[in-house]
C-alpha cells in the first residue's frame, strides 16, 4: 500500500471555483427565495407597462439572501428590458446622500462629477432617470446617516421603484414621517433558513466551489450546523474555504473534521466586512467594545464621552449596530429588571469547535 496515495500532487487542488464561496457569487439558481423574489418583481411590473412601480421595505436577518433576492431579480431585470435602470447601493459605506448620489452618477455613466455638488448630482441623476425608469435598491439603509436622497426621489422622480433593505425590522420606525408618507412601501419580510436549507445551500456552493467527492460527511456536517446556529450561511462558506485551505496544506485529497478544527483554531476572529472599511469613529468604538467586551451600551457612550467622542447617543447606537451586522461584536438585548431594558455589548470572538 503506497504511503503518498492520499496525497494531492503538485498540479491537484481540491478547489474548481473557489469564487462560488465569496459572499458575493450569485448562483445560476437561488433555492428558497422564490416567493421574495415574486414580490420584488410584482413591485417592478408596473415600471415595464410604463406606470410607476411599488415601493418595498426589505427585512431579515443577515446572511439569509436578502442582497442575493435583490440582485437576482436585477440580473433577470436587465435581461429582459433596457428601459428599467437597476441601481444597487450598499450604504455601508455609501451612507451619505452625497456619496449616495456620487455611486448613482457612476453606475449610470455620468463621471463628471469632480467638483458638484449634492443639488447639482441630484439634477444630472433626474435628467437621466427620467428618460426612462429606475429601480433603486439601497442595501444596509439603517446605516445612512441622512435621509435627503429619499426625499428627493419620491419628489422628482417620475416613474420609479425604491427597495429599502435592512436586517432591522424598527428601522422604518425612525424614517421621517414626510418621506414615509410619500413612499407607502409594502413590507416584506425574508425568514431565517432551516437546517435542511442551511444544508442545502451550502452543499451547492460546494458543488460548485471544490472536486466532487472531497468533503467527509462529518466535517460538512459540522460547518452546516454551526452556519445554521448563527442564523448565516456567509460564516459557513467562510469556513468551507477555510477547511480546503487547511487539507490541502496537509496534502490531503479529503477534507475531515480535522481540517475544519484548524481551520477554527486559525481564526481570532470572524467579520462580514473588512475593518478597513470602517471610518475612523467607528474603529473607535469598536477598540472602546474590546477594552470593554461584555458592558451596558449606556456605560460605553461614557467611556466614549470621555475618550473626547463627539457623536449623540443615536448616532453611537447606530455604530454600534453597524458594527454588531458586520460581525464585529454582538448584542444582547435584556429586558426587564430594575434598570429596565438594556443592551450587553460584547466584542465578537470565533468558539473554539470544542465550544459547540
Amino acid at each position: 500500500m503506497s504511503l503518498f496515495k492520499d496525497m494531492l500532487k503538485g498540479d491537484e487542488s481540491l478547489f474548481r471555483n473557489e469564487m462560488a464561496l465569496d459572499f458575493e457569487f450569485l448562483p445560476k439558481l437561488l433555492p428558497y427565495r422564490e416567493t421574495e423574489q415574486r414580490h420584488l418583481a410584482t413591485c417592478i411590473e408596473p415600471l415595464l407597462q410604463g406606470r410607476n412601480g411599488r415601493n418595498l421595505f426589505i427585512y431579515g436577518a443577515s446572511g439569509i439572501g436578502k442582497t442575493a433576492a435583490m440582485k437576482y431579480v436585477f440580473r433577470d431585470l436587465e435581461e429582459e428590458t433596457d428601459d428599467v435602470i437597476p441601481i444597487y447601493v450598499n450604504c455601508w459605506q455609501k451612507n451619505t446622500t452625497f456619496k449616495i448620489l456620487l455611486e448613482i452618477c457612476d453606475q449610470l455613466g455620468y463621471k463628471l462629477t469632480h467638483n458638484k455638488r449634492t443639488e447639482e448630482l441630484f439634477e444630472v441623476v433626474k435628467q437621466i432617470v427620467n428618460k426612462k425608469s429606475a429601480v433603486f435598491a439601497f442595501d444596509e439603509i439603517d446605516k445612512v446617516e441622512d435621509y435627503g436622497f429619499l426625499y428627493s426621489l419620491t419628489e422628482e422622480i417620475f416613474k420609479k421603484s425604491i427597495f429599502m433593505i435592512t436586517n432591522h425590522k424598527d428601522w422604518i420606525t425612525e424614517l421621517d414621517q414626510r418621506i414615509k408618507s410619500r413612499l407607502m412601501p409594502d413590507m416584506l419580510e425574508f425568514r431565517k433558513y432551516n437546517l435542511a436549507e442551511t444544508k442545502s445551500i451550502l452543499k451547492d456552493r460546494g458543488d460548485h466551489a471544490f472536486i466532487p467527492g472531497c468533503w467527509d460527511d462529518n466535517a460538512f456536517d459540522v460547518v452546516s450546523v454551526r452556519a445554521f446556529e448563527l442564523e448565516d450561511v456567509r460564516p459557513g462558506m467562510h469556513l468551507m474555504r477555510e477547511s480546503g485551505m487547511a487539507a490541502e496544506s496537509k496534502s490531503s485529497k479529503k477534507i475531515m473534521i480535522d481540517h475544519v478544527k484548524e481551520a477554527f483554531s486559525k481564526l481570532e476572529e470572524f467579520t462580514i466586512k473588512p475593518k478597513a472599511a470602517l471610518d475612523d469613529d467607528t474603529q473607535t468604538v469598536l477598540q472602546l467594545v474590546k477594552d470593554n467586551s461584555g458592558s451596558k451600551i449606556g456605560d460605553l457612550f461614557k467611556l466614549y464621552q470621555q475618550q473626547g467622542g463627539v457623536a449623540v447617543y443615536k448616532t453611537f447606537q447606530r455604530k454600534i449596530r453597524k458594527l454588531s451586522d458586520g460581525k464585529f461584536l454582538t448584542i444582547n438585548t435584556i429586558k426587564g429588571g430594575a434598570e429596565g431594558t438594556t443592551s450587553i455589548i460584547k466584542y465578537h470572538t470565533t468558539k473554539k469547535l470544542t465550544d459547540f
